[in-house]
């Protein structure tokens, strides 16, 4: 269940925020939203890959953090266990919301989720200062959302622009690990590298002049990390 309303100084003057990082958090998740904004940042640590969103059937990008549903393998018991967070996951309990009033532009307004368990009034981060002011956390959330809503809104075109060129296609991986136990990753897809290598001179200046080109590649080179991710997984099995 969740619980989302408008944050504001006077009815969440005493809110803090638990940010410590564990599956009774919420933490322990397969995969999470993600876009070419964050490529660069996710790239070092997580496979990035692409899936159809099931309502609408256009393609989005995810962080892969396990190889099941409802596993976390960079969940440890002293915390993450990588130096960046994906933003999705930061960011929580808050999320972005659009307010307009009449006559009025439409403004970008924060929520919190009241029903999450990193909600409290006497451990964590404080949201507001004694004087109702923002505290540095929340200037931090505040940025996180701000970066997510401009990559999400050129996310779409992105995704267009990509799939115009046929550069993603299905991905369907069998992984073998040490107990002999085997984990089938199906239903993503991938940066297809030969296709993206082989696009002439004028395709790759179009998707340089957007600001494609970067994130493509950056995408291709995440999948590394997927014997990462298995090393991870095997170190967790008898």
């Amino acid at each position: 269940m969740t619980q989302h309303v408008l944050l504001n100084n006077v009815d969440h003057r005493d809110l803090r925020i638990i940010t410590d990082r564990s599956a009774a958090l919420g933490d322990a998740i397969m995969s999470c939203l993600t876009f070419p904004i964050e490529f660069r940042d996710l790239q070092a640590h997580y496979p990035i890959l692409f899936q159809k969103d099931p309502n609408s059937g256009a393609f989005q990008a995810v962080t892969l953090l396990g190889l099941a549903q409802g596993e976390n393998l960079f969940l440890t018991d002293s915390g993450w266990d990588a130096h960046y967070v994906p933003m999705v996951v930061e960011m929580q309990p808050f999320v972005i919301g659009i307010q307009q009033r009449p006559g009025e532009e439409a403004q970008t307004v924060i929520h919190v989720d009241m029903d999450s368990p990193r909600v409290s009034q006497s451990e964590g981060q404080p949201v507001f200062l004694p004087q109702g002011g923002n505290t540095d956390y929340l200037e931090h959330i505040a940025a996180i959302l701000d970066r997510l809503h401009m990559g999400a809104t050129a996310s779409a075109d992105f995704f267009q622009v990509v799939d115009s060129y046929g550069l993603l296609e299905p991905m369907a991986v069998e992984i073998e690990l040490k107990d002999g136990s085997t984990n089938r990753l199906v239903g993503f897809h991938t940066i297809n590298e030969e296709k993206l290598y082989g696009l002439d001179g004028e395709a790759l200046s179009a998707l340089n002049e957007k600001g494609y080109l970067q994130p493509l590649y950056m995408a291709v080179a995440s999948l590394s990390n997927l014997r990462d991710l298995i090393e991870r997984k095997n170190r967790t099995l008898a």
